[in-house]
């Protein structure tokens, strides 16, 4: 006989699914109303997807249910609200630089926005769950998004960034379903608390079978962080987007896949693994060292910056591999304040692009900003703010992110990795300061053309001055952030 199973709709708490289901059915209006009316301007794509986003963001900021839902896949603990709520910000950012006066190929599609969303809601799934099948479901949604949305830029190094991309992308998936299947293996389930418990349980046995799973996870999500030696790919596709989607890669995957990494790699730093923790240290030492060796010699500052972000993504690593409360608050500092700037910086190269000429849409040597300081002031000054900051000059803001992180480094005795993480930032300060120098102290070649703000709408001008702002008077809104970033940070325990 049968018995029929009884569930109830209290139990399985669909409000932890709303946030995510606002973005699916704004896409899905999206791809609606076009096939409706061919000839709707793009502009009320744009409003219709900042709309659903700040929807959205109302739901994740408003949601005080219990922290699992929907068979217990959900889960939504502080840093799960923290989280979405950065990519959810970030993406309406990221929305309005498409206001252009000039209206560039891949914005012409509203399947452009509806793809932005499903990938929105693909990174939201990934923060807000702790089980290994909808985390990699999560990824996937997200990635297939990404590779199209590369694609659509419809330029010869596009096409090549995006097939790259899916290639790798699907050999790093291959990655996370093999790891996960060995864990599914030795500990009969795929949520990470209970395989936590369970290895915890058995005082870790099966020691090199679990190590071969953490190297398969470990090598996913490298890919996603670009992690070295997982990082060959992103200097082309960044180099291949269009620079604003460059911008937003280098903040939003990254910070979705981090959290993914906080939960997994938690099982391992709480007990002190010393194996574990000597892999993720020497993955942290090689991604900033690498990178930046790499960002020393390029001659092009979209690659340059592509290096830069992989080099910061090692030194945030760092904070996991530590894995102490305040270095769980430094990641969520740290990744704030470079959002800002890193975005800000490629949101710059993009509004300064011209639909004519190539020099700014992939390739931007840095002889092309010799003397920019005279022929454009206003570009060169807020460039300069940003390299400022990335290269982590007092008193700009990613300085105090990096005096965070490195305290809570050297908090938790890891004087060497700390005097590693401090000679690679001053390292970075060489190439950083060498696009200033372009800027400031070379004389402009006639044939190089003015960059002006003329192709960028009110909304990217508003942008890049927020940025700017934000950048220089860091100092006055450090201490409230911290206090934000502790309190959702304790609600989830770490």
């Amino acid at each position: 006989m049968i018995v029929p199973i009884s569930i109830s709709i209290e139990e399985l708490n669909i409000p932890t699914l709303f946030p995510m289901m606002v973005a699916i059915i704004g896409a899905l209006v999206i791809l609606c109303i076009d096939l409706v009316s061919k000839k709707l301007h793009n502009t009320l794509y744009v409003m219709l997807t900042v709309l659903v986003l700040l929807i959205d963001l109302g739901m994740v900021i408003g949601y005080s249910g219990s922290v699992r839902g929907f068979f217990d896949v959900m889960l939504v603990d502080g840093i799960a609200i923290l989280t979405q709520a950065i990519i959810i910000i970030a993406s309406a950012l990221f929305v309005l630089l498409t206001l252009s006066k000039q209206r560039f190929h891949e914005y012409k599609y509203p399947e452009y926005f509806a793809l932005f969303l499903f990938m929105t809601a693909g990174f939201q799934f990934m923060v807000a769950s702790d089980n290994l099948i909808l985390i990699f479901v999560g990824l996937e949604t997200a990635s297939l998004a990404l590779y199209t949305l590369i694609a659509m830029h419809n330029r010869d190094k596009s096409t090549e960034a995006a097939i790259k991309y899916f290639t790798m992308g699907a050999v790093a998936a291959s990655f996370i379903a093999f790891g996960s299947m060995i864990f599914y293996a030795l500990t009969g389930s795929v949520e990470l608390g209970q395989i936590s418990a369970s290895l915890v349980a058995n005082d870790f046995a099966n020691y090199p079978l679990i190590l071969v799973g953490v190297v398969f996870i470990l090598g996913g999500l490298g890919f996603k962080l670009s992690l070295v030696p997982f990082h060959t790919w992103a200097p082309d596709v960044y180099e291949g987007a269009n620079s604003a989607l460059a911008g937003y890669m280098s903040v939003v995957p990254k910070i979705a896949t981090f959290v993914v990494a906080l939960r997994f790699f938690e099982i391992f730093t709480s007990v002190e693994n010393k194996w574990v923790e000597l892999i993720l240290y020497i993955i942290v030492v090689l991604t900033m060292t690498v990178a930046n060796m790499a960002a020393l010699v390029q001659k092009d500052v979209k690659r340059m910056l592509a290096f830069s972000s992989i080099s910061h993504a090692g030194f945030v690593m760092g904070a996991i591999l530590v894995g102490t409360s305040q270095a769980t608050q430094g990641l969520f500092l740290y990744w704030i304040l470079f959002a800002f700037t890193n975005f800000g910086t490629f949101a710059l190269l993009w509004a300064n692009r011209s639909k004519n000429n190539e020099s700014y849409g992939s390739d931007h040597p840095f002889e092309r900003f010799a003397g920019l300081i005279k022929t454009s002031p206003a570009v060169a000054l807020t460039m300069g703010l940003f390299m400022l900051s990335l290269a982590g000059i007092p008193p700009f803001s990613l300085f105090w992110g990096k005096m965070f992180l490195l305290s809570a480094t050297i908090n938790a005795d890891y004087i060497i990795l700390a005097l590693i993480m401090a000679l690679n930032s001053a390292i970075a300060v060489y190439y950083y300061l060498k696009l200033i120098v372009f800027m400031f102290l070379k004389e402009a070649k006639p044939e190089n053309h003015t960059v002006a703000m003329e192709n960028s709408s009110k909304y990217a001008v508003a942008l890049l001055s927020i940025t700017a702002v934000l950048t220089i008077t860091a100092i006055f809104y450090i201490d409230p952030l911290l206090e934000m970033i502790n309190m959702y940070v304790e609600i989830s325990g770490y």
